[in-house]
Formats: C-alpha cells, structure tokens, sequence
C-alpha cells in the first residue's frame, strides 16, 4: 500500500513509519517539525520507499499519485505543548484533520486517526469504556488538547457517516518508549531523566492518582492492527494496569539505582485523577492486548535516555 503518515516525525509516528516500512509498504511522511525531529526518522532515511517532506497539515493538501491509507499522527501532545501551543494544537485538531479526511475523501483512501484518553477528562468512570462520554472541562488549561481532540473524533465519523470514508479511531494512552521528548514535560521522561541525573523525582499532587503506560512497540501492534478492522467507532489502545504515580516513581528510582527521592508539588488544575483503558473492544476486535511489562518497557526506554542525555 502507499500510506501517507502525518506527524511521522514525531514519536509514535515515527515508529508508525518504521512498522510500516518493515512491511513492505510505501510511506510518505509529512510533518512540520513543531515538536517532532528528523532524528526520528534518520534509519528510514535510504529507504527507498519512504519519503519525507516538512508539511504543515493545516494548509491544504495535495499528493500526487494513488493514495491508499491516511494516518494522522499529528498534534503536539505534552502539558508543556498545551501551554505553549494552544492554538496551534486546537488549529491541526480542527483544520487539520479536516484537510487530512479531504485528501483521504478524494483518493479513495481509508482513513485512521489517533486520538487519546484525554477524552475522558477527568473520568468519573472507571476504567473507561469506549461509550463513556468523559468529564472534560472545556475552558480549562488542558480544554485546548481535549477539545481539539475530541472535535477530531466528530469530524471523522462525520465523515464517516456522510461520505462513507472507511474510518478508524484510536484511543490512546499513556504510551511511553525511545524517542519521546526529554523537554515534553510527560511523566515518563520527565522521571526517567531526573532518576538518570541523579534528581529528587517531581511527584504532582500526593501521588495517589493513577496512569496505564502502554509500552510504544505495544501500542504500534495495536494501531497497525487497527488499520485493518473494520470498525469506525473509538477502540482504546492502552495496557489496563493500573499504577499509582508513586508506586511508578519508586520502579524509576529501582531501576536507575538512585535513591528514592521524591519531590511533592501542587497536582495541576483538571490533571486527571485515575486513568485506566477498558480493552475489551480491542481484546474482541483486534486480537490485540499489551505484552511488555513496564518493568521491561522502562528498561529499554531507561537505556535510551541515558544514550541521548
């Protein structure tokens, strides 16, 4: 297939554009470098199937040739971005991606965005199932993210509904792995280069609250797996452990062999108090659940950092 991939600079895109590649197929990748890097994509740099052109997502889009999958990646996604990038986060959640499902329209294309658990808001649910419709506030600090996203969502079965366009639509959550941004302000980075530099771990609120970090070759597994179901409603892709902040602070400090320090700070306004996927859509529609412990997956990110800072 020829499969276009926004945002494959970044992240998960970048590792997107690498299963992709290991498959056979072509890609073309477009991006424009706010929070993603060319460094991502340097293995990729000689293959002949794949291109890259620096693209901004939100200005309209043509592709020469047939077309026939759209992937899109795109969006800054860390507390540091919704601080910095609010507009610009709301402009490709919105305009972007309605550029994206054009192109995906004209040619013929499917169509596959991923979206986040951040759609849930703070969830007074628990764990979350695709049909619960979140507890977002829209005017807060995160509304930027949130509301961009779940735009998104609308859009894309809108989409779906109107023009038929074969859509998919991944929930995602917090996915972790080589790559990520040492600056993003995540949990998982911000911990591991702190642990690494031999810091007091940052700790936001008392550390009750809780996350499910989803290893990144876990989480391609289950895009990739979703790109051939048929389904256009939400699935979430996200590991359904449980694990409090503090107890994910104490494995960090384990396995970079420093002291447990922990540095307690004020908890952000609307920072999400439990977070937790329900994958049984995944489970039944995908064949698909995660495999990487976190120990393990820590571990490999661990040796990452420590090349990189």
């Amino acid at each position: 297939m020829r499969i276009l991939v926004t945002g494959g600079a970044g992240f998960l895109g970048s590792h997107f554009c690498d299963r992709l590649i290991a498959e056979g197929h072509e890609v073309v990748c477009f991006d424009n470098l706010v929070t993603g890097s060319e460094r991502n994509l340097e293995q990729l740099a000689r293959q002949p199937r794949f291109s890259f052109e620096a693209r901004d997502i939100c200005q309209p889009l043509q592709l020469a040739g047939p077309l026939d999958v759209v992937c899109n990646f795109a969006s800054p996604a860390s507390p540091v971005d919704f601080a910095r990038l609010r507009l610009e986060i709301l402009r490709v959640g919105s305009q972007g991606t309605w550029n994206c499902l054009e192109l995906a329209h004209a040619k013929g294309a499917r169509f596959m965005i991923t979206c986040t658990s951040e759609a849930y808001g703070d969830p007074l649910v628990h764990p979350q199932r695709e049909d619960y419709w979140g507890n977002v506030n829209p005017v807060g600090p995160r509304s930027c993210y949130d509301e961009s996203k779940r735009f998104a969502e609308a859009l894309t079965m809108a989409y779906h509904r109107s023009h038929g366009l074969r859509t998919r639509i991944a929930r995602i959550f917090n996915t972790y792995g080589p790559r990520m941004r040492l600056d993003d302000g995540r949990l998982v980075p911000a911990l591991v280069a702190q642990a690494l530099r031999k810091q007091p771990l940052t700790v936001f609120g008392d550390g009750t609250q809780t996350r499910s970090f989803c290893y990144v070759d876990d989480e391609i597994d289950g895009l990739r797996r979703l790109l051939d179901c048929d389904d256009p409603y939400p699935i979430n892709i996200g590991n359904p452990r449980e694990t409090a902040i503090s107890e994910f602070a104490r494995i960090v400090a384990a396995l970079a062999g420093t002291p447990e320090k922990i540095d307690y700070r004020p908890l952000p306004p609307d920072d999400p108090k439990r977070r937790c996927p329900d994958i049984t859509r995944a489970r039944t529609l995908l064949g698909w659940e995660p495999r990487v412990t976190l120990e393990d997956g820590l571990g490999q990110t661990m040796a990452w950092f420590r090349s990189h800072i």
